[in-house]
């Protein structure tokens, strides 16, 4: 556990290069070095054996976002799957391809586990950190809701609310966490200085109040004096994890659960491993709205490749897949284990050319933006409020 009174904005400089890590920026001059982010943070490694206890336990497959160390760190995972083995409760406008991820996987875990799901959508730090107006930002909520939507979660488990609209259902812990937290805390976890909107300084607590179940009385109400007994477990990319250093530092002082979480890598910028995708570049990242053409563009003129320079060097030497951005997206999309290890041993060893790996890469993705942009055009207005409307969830 990280102590909240040492400043934690992670930044190291090693031989194999300099890497940053915060919330909203993520840079690195070789590549992100997750084993030193590991030690960085005080997390640990999703190791083989919790995989299989998952799978066990679940008597489920385990996802390829697992298999593939696609989610490679965790907070008390295990705590997780020992409540789930004892069968114990309390006694942009559009999103891009990188965004998906921690979506596919939560769903993914929502119905491994048949739990409730609370999707926050953080519209107040959208307009904290970017340059756009309130009004925007509550737009930019609602497309990227449908587009949540679309991915197919269960209305019935699931309540996607924002900021800017449960505020008053959080602001009581939001009250309690501010008052654990100095300012001093902040500054060191996350890096503020004097010249930040005091803005920024309060909105940790607002990204932290809803891993505490009594957020949702809607939801958990029912469990009355058991309610803070609940766990709760965060999915997210690793840039994110400051936050929840930060909740887990103070949940037990509220008499909270810790919350567990589990991490994923970041999701690369077409151009290459060194960043993850940003919607700032529109080339840097395919998105769900794109079409099948732009898809091709992408992918063709922008996707960085470890293949050689020529044909003949790469039927001679092969791609280098550690730097090949092609193949890293069909280890995050390509579900079947057996094609994918066919194409990495004929493309590393020369069998098989980088227009090929594009190729097969392009099919998948115009495949998954067909179905999304499908099921998109059916969530109407009135889903949107059904989803993000206060009511119990039955599960």
């Amino acid at each position: 556990m990280t102590d909240t009174n040492q400043p934690t904005v992670e930044s190291s400089q090693e031989e194999e290069g300099t890497q940053e890590i915060t919330p909203w920026t993520v840079s690195s001059t070789k590549g992100i070095n997750y084993d030193k982010l590991i030690d960085q943070f005080g997390s640990t490694k999703i190791h083989q054996d919790l995989i299989d206890r998952f799978e066990r336990l679940t008597k489920k497959k385990a996802h390829h976002f697992l298999k593939r160390g696609i989610f490679f760190s965790h907070r008390e995972f295990k705590e997780i799957l020992d409540c789930y083995e004892q069968g114990r409760g309390p006694s942009s406008g559009s999103l891009h391809f990188g965004h998906l991820v921690p979506f596919i996987f939560t769903k993914y875990l929502q119905e491994v586990f048949n739990v409730p799901l609370v999707i926050q959508m953080t519209n107040d730090e959208k307009f904290l950190w970017k340059d756009i107006t309130l009004e925007e930002s509550i737009h930019y909520t609602v497309e990227n809701v449908k587009d949540i939507i679309a991915l197919g979660f269960d209305i019935e488990k699931t309540f996607i609310f924002s900021n800017l609209d449960y505020i008053q259902y959080l602001y009581p812990n939001v009250v309690k966490i501010g008052k654990c937290v100095t300012l001093n805390q902040v500054k060191g976890i996350f890096g503020f200085g004097d010249s930040d909107s005091c803005g920024k300084f309060a909105f940790p607590p607002i990204q932290a109040a809803p891993s505490f179940p009594d957020s949702f009385p809607h939801i958990f109400g029912k469990y009355g004096d058991q309610i803070k007994s609940i766990r709760c477990l965060i999915p997210c990319a690793i840039d994110q994890d400051p936050y929840f250093r930060m909740t887990r530092d103070v949940a037990s002082r509220l008499g909270y659960q810790k919350p567990s979480l589990i991490h994923s890598k970041f999701f690369p910028a077409l151009q290459g491993h060194n960043t993850k995708m940003s919607a700032s570049d529109q080339n840097s990242a395919v998105y769900l709205s794109d079409t099948p053409q732009q898809v091709k563009d992408k992918v063709t003129k922008h996707a960085f490749s470890g293949g050689r320079d020529t044909k003949e060097e790469q039927e001679k030497f092969g791609a280098n897949l550690a730097v090949d951005v092609p193949y890293e997206y069909l280890t995050y999309f390509l579900e079947d284990d057996d094609v994918l290890s066919n194409i990495a041993e004929k493309y590393s060893t020369g069998k098989m050319l980088t227009s090929e790996v594009k190729s097969y890469l392009i099919n998948i993705m115009n495949q998954m933006n067909q179905q999304h942009q499908q099921a998109r055009s059916m969530v109407t207005n009135d889903i949107v409020k059904a989803f993000m409307s206060i009511r119990q969830l039955n599960y």
